[in-house]
């Protein structure tokens, strides 16, 4: 028997995590293994718990989802927890930020219980789900900005296969979805990005995604 996927909700509103408990609890294979109040709390626990999933809210006292997600799962942290931003702002400064503090993805809070599972899974396993109209409207938006620290150019060209990786990764597309549109397997997919990972010196998917759109590779 498969174990669950265990997941630790962080939000500041009493309301919002009571409602999230619930559709989670109604979601077969996702299990809510602790609440937070703050960003504080949120990193305590989920060190304390070691949930494979933290369900992050972006607006929190203490401390703001972006500090608590860098703490969890940013650079030269040894066992990062994923981390997925929930917030109510889809063109939000601060949701860029988490995703540049080492967030696999976001989605808004009005998002259906099964895109929220989806996203939730996809995560536990080291991928990311990210809503694609959002996607290319936050990264385009900041496109340009240099506030992702990879080369413009990487030492090693990407290959026309990468190119076209590259294109699905920043559309929002889960490694299923770019075996099935690419024709390959997903153990291919998950080659491809490993390879992109590795020659821009990205740490996660949605690094990849910015860097598409920074580098003008994407568009919409």
């Amino acid at each position: 028997m498969t174990e669950p996927v265990r997941v630790l909700v962080a939000d500041d509103q009493d309301l919002v995590r009571t409602g999230l408990r619930l559709i989670l609890g109604t979601l077969d294979g996702i299990e809510v293994v602790g609440e937070a109040r703050d960003g504080q709390e949120a990193v305590r626990l989920a060190r304390e718990l070691r949930p494979d999933v933290c369900l992050m809210d972006i607006r929190m006292p203490v401390l703001d989802g972006v500090e608590a997600t860098r703490l969890l799962a940013g650079p030269g942290v040894e066992d990062p927890v994923a981390v997925v931003v929930i917030t109510t702002f889809d063109l939000d400064e601060y949701v860029h930020g988490a995703l540049l503090a080492g967030a696999t993805g976001f989605l808004l809070k009005d998002a259906g219980p099964a895109l929220l599972g989806e996203a939730i899974r996809a995560a536990s396993r080291g991928d990311s789900l990210i809503s694609p109209g959002i996607t290319r409207r936050l990264l385009s938006t900041f496109a340009g900005t240099g506030r992702a620290a990879l080369p413009a150019q990487p030492v090693d060209p990407l290959t026309e296969r990468e190119e076209q990786v590259l294109l699905t990764i920043a559309r929002g597309r889960t490694n299923a979805e770019i075996a099935a549109e690419l024709y390959i397997s997903i153990s291919t997919v998950k080659t491809h990005i490993g390879s992109l990972m590795a020659k821009l010196g990205a740490r996660n998917r949605v690094e990849v995604a910015m860097w598409g759109y920074e580098t003008g590779r994407v568009r919409e």
